[in-house]
This record gives structure tokens, C-alpha cells and sequence, in this order.
């Protein structure tokens, strides 16, 4: 494995889409293309399956270095109620485009630090979201808690209003580790917005626990997840930390890369958490993720139904997903746009009736092809290109890209398809970037992605 491990280690997207956000073709691009594939997919959708909703809430009281998403650091917590008055107006103004109101499958609330809100906030913003839409009957509504400042009111107001799934970031026990991450947080806090939210309700509860981080050793892991089975959530997130500190805005400069563990180390830590979720009955989730046999998510897995998209991955899929707010990623299938990332620029373009995406991509033929190639690996390990319908004209590169990995006992090619091995899977990544025709016709000039490993 080790000698995979360093063969293996490069540059490579977790692939949350296809194209990835670097090799979106913004000469096709434009707001007014980007609404009327939203507006085709909602037609053909929306009465059938509903829609999705990502609502970005990107206000933290303080800086986890760790973190590479899109945030403003602030203890000002009057930012709030202008900010949801936004959020709900730019909301309008998609709702506006519809010929009949959103059905929501799927909502979910990210950040950010979503409980930096207060619970009556969080209350008037999904109020105010569905005085302009109703709820599936199967609908599944969640969000990101931060153990150190969710309250018992915040988990009784989102239970209040339909949510019934909460994932809490816990990242690591290891008190050097909080240190260097910035980010102390004792066990007792997670146990107890663990224990309320079960108390309350909640169907499925989730921990976020990240390897690969700043000083981090094997125990380090094996102790993080000891102190996870004694909560025993329903499912977890447990995936490498990405390091990318040149992007602007995240604090991941507070540390060298030698503080970090190597390739292999992170591996081992990897491997040596799999196996004790696997002790008490966690099963393997596509990438990264683990869920009890009880969940939702394995269920989904179990029927096939399991779907990856810009919020990881979800028991259900919906052909439309909204994202409202700074940053957030909308996608129609036919296309993805981008707001823009400037919480004054948003507000401003909102408050001035204007959609405010800056960035975005219109999938070609091909492009959709590849996508269900890319999300049959990610969700069942598997694809075929056996129907006419899955076919593309790369198809035989692709092939010969995947010959070295099929000797390397990661996956086995035949006529009409490919399946990811066991021993393959945690080279995921890796596998599907052999069908990134985008990426292999342009390599990147200067580093993009985190490592695979």
C-alpha cells in the first residue's frame, strides 16, 4: 500500500462536480443562459422529484485555520438580519422565475458557522423561505452545528420548523492539535449537542472528524474515534484534510507543511480509523463517509439512490439545487453558476434585483456524460458505458489511462465498463480524474487541487 500511496498522491479534485470549478468555460457563460437551464430543469422536475436548497451562512466568530470555505470573521452579530433579508430577496427573485412554487426536497444550511445565527433568526429565515415554496412530502431538511455555540433553543428551533439531520464538526480530540487548528473544543460539548439533538429528536446525527490535520499522529485519530463510539452518531464524515493554503481568505498559513503528516502516515490514519468504525457495525459510504445500517445514507446506498453533489452526499437526488447566499454553487444539470463571494457585492446586487452569480458553466453533451460516469464511481464504485447513451468519443483514452490502475489491482476493466476494486477505493480520486477529459487535455499550470491522499 505504500508504495500505491506515493505512486498515487497527486493533485486531484474530490470531484463535487463535473467539470470542476477550474475548467468551467466562461466564454459560453452568461446569468441569462444559467436561468433558462434553472428554468427548463425546474419545469421537468419540480412537480416530480422538488428541488434542492444550499443556503450559505458565512458569519464566524473566529478563524479555524483548518478551514478553506468561503467566511467572514466577525462578533458583530448585528450582520445578521440584513444579511437573511438578502438571502430571502434573492430567493424572490429566483422564485419569480418559476411558473409555479418550489417544491424543497432537500435543504441544507452551511457555512460559515450556520449557529452563529440566533435561533430566532435561523427560524425567520426558513419561515421566510417557504412563504414562497412548500415541502416535499419526504423532505429532508439539516444543518452544520458547531458543538462550542449550538444551544439547545438552536437544535429545538430547526426541529421546530422541520429539520431532522445535524452534522456536528468535530475534527479532532487532541488538545495540540485544536491548538494548531484553532479550534478547542472539549469532548463534553459534543456529547452534549449530541445528547440534546437525539433528546429533541433528531433522526440522524452526524460527526465531522478530519485526518491529515497539523501534529496529528495515528493515536490522535484512534482516540478521536474511541470518544466517537461512546456518542455513536448515525453517520460521519470522516475525510482528509485538504490543504490549499494558497487560497485567498482561508488561514491554513499558520503552520508549515512539514507539521503535516506525510502521505503515508495519513493513509495509516485513515485505515486505522476505518477499522474500528467498522468494530461496531459503520459501513463504508461511497468517499469519506460512514453510516450505520439504520441511515438514511446507507439505506440510499443499499437502493441505489445514493447522489453527490455541491453538499457531499445525500440519501436523494434532485435534478435542480439552488444555492442562496455569498459563494454558494447552484446547479441545473444543464449548468452551474457561482454568487459572487463579497458579502457588501451580494448585497448590493440582490437589494438591486440582480441574480447575483459571477461565474458559472454550460455542460456540453459530453460534459453531462462524463458527470454520470464520475457520480456512478463515486456512489456505487462502478459505471458501464454499455449504452448508447453513455457513451463518448474519449471513451478509449479513458480506457488506457484506467490499464496501469487495472494492473495495479485498483479497479478491473472489462468490454463495457469498470469496476473500483476494494483494495481501489481509497484511490477514488484518482480513478475518476482517468475520466477528466478536461483536465487531461489542459494540465493545470500552477497547483489547483489538494492531494488525493
Amino acid at each position: 500500500m505504500c508504495s500505491l500511496v506515493q505512486k498515487y498522491n497527486v493533485a486531484g479534485p474530490r470531484y463535487t462536480s463535473y467539470p470542476t470549478v477550474p475548467y468551467w468555460n466562461m466564454d459560453t457563460f452568461s446569468s441569462k443562459k444559467w436561468q433558462s437551464t434553472l428554468i427548463q430543469s425546474f419545469e421537468e422536475s419540480n412537480a416530480k422529484e422538488g428541488i434542492s436548497l444550499y443556503i450559505h451562512l458565512p458569519f464566524c466568530e473566529s478563524m479555524c485555520t483548518f478551514c478553506g470555505c468561503h467566511k467572514r470573521i466577525t462578533q458583530r452579530h448585528e450582520v445578521e438580519e440584513p444579511y437573511i433579508r438578502t438571502v430571502l430577496k434573492e430567493w424572490k427573485l429566483y422564485c419569480d422565475l418559476f411558473s409555479q412554487r418550489p417544491i424543497i426536497k432537500e435543504l441544507h444550511l452551511g457555512g460559515g458557522t450556520p449557529t452563529f445565527f440566533t435561533p430566532q433568526n435561523l427560524q425567520n429565515l426558513i419561515n421566510g423561505i417557504f412563504s414562497m415554496a412548500k415541502k416535499a412530502e419526504d423532505y429532508e431538511f439539516s444543518f452544520e452545528g458547531h458543538p462550542n455555540n449550538t444551544t439547545k433553543e438552536h437544535l429545538q428551533a430547526l426541529y421546530d420548523v422541520g429539520f431532522r439531520r445535524v452534522s456536528f464538526g468535530v475534527q479532532d480530540y487532541n488538545i495540540k492539535v485544536q491548538q494548531a487548528i484553532h479550534r478547542i473544543q472539549p469532548f463534553a460539548n459534543v456529547k452534549n449537542v449530541t445528547q440534546w439533538a437525539r433528546q429533541i429528536g433528531y433522526t440522524s446525527i452526524g460527526h465531522d472528524i478530519i485526518f491529515g490535520l497539523p501534529f496529528q499522529k495515528e493515536e490522535h485519530v484512534r482516540e478521536t474515534i474511541l470518544r466517537t463510539k461512546e456518542l455513536r452518531p448515525d453517520r460521519l464524515a470522516f475525510y482528509s484534510y485538504a490543504h490549499v493554503p494558497w487560497l485567498k481568505g482561508n488561514g491554513q498559513r499558520g503552520y508549515k507543511d512539514a507539521d503535516l503528516p506525510s502521505a503515508e502516515e495519513k493513509r495509516q490514519q485513515y485505515e486505522t480509523g476505518k477499522a474500528l468504525l467498522a468494530e461496531v457495525g459503520y459501513r463504508e459510504i461511497g468517499m469519506d463517509h460512514f453510516a450505520l445500517p439504520t441511515d438514511a445514507l446507507y439505506k440510499s446506498m443499499q437502493s441505489g439512490e445514493l447522489h453527490r453533489n455541491f453538499m457531499g452526499y445525500t440519501a436523494s437526488k434532485t435534478q435542480a439545487m439552488i444555492g442562496l447566499g455569498t459563494s454558494s454553487i447552484s446547479d441545473s444539470w444543464y449548468s452551474f453558476a457561482q454568487n459572487v463571494k463579497g458579502i457588501e457585492e451580494y448585497q448590493h446586487l440582490v437589494e438591486n434585483n440582480v441574480i447575483p452569480v459571477y461565474r458559472g458553466h454550460i455542460l456540453t453533451d459530453e460534459d453531462r456524460v462524463i458527470r454520470k460516469h464520475i457520480l456512478n464511481l463515486m456512489c456505487g464504485f462502478k459505471t458501464s458505458w454499455s449504452l448508447p447513451g453513455l457513451r463518448f468519443e474519449a471513451i478509449d483514452e479513458v480506457r488506457e489511462r484506467l490499464r496501469e490502475m487495472e494492473q495495479d489491482a485498483l479497479v478491473v476493466v472489462v468490454e463495457d465498463g469498470v469496476e473500483v476494486t476494494e483494495k481501489g477505493r481509497p484511490f477514488i480520486r484518482n480513478i475518476c480524474m482517468a475520466f477528466d477529459v478536461l483536465l487531461h487535455k489542459k494540465e493545470p499550470e500552477k497547483r489547483l487541487f489538494s492531494m488525493t491522499i
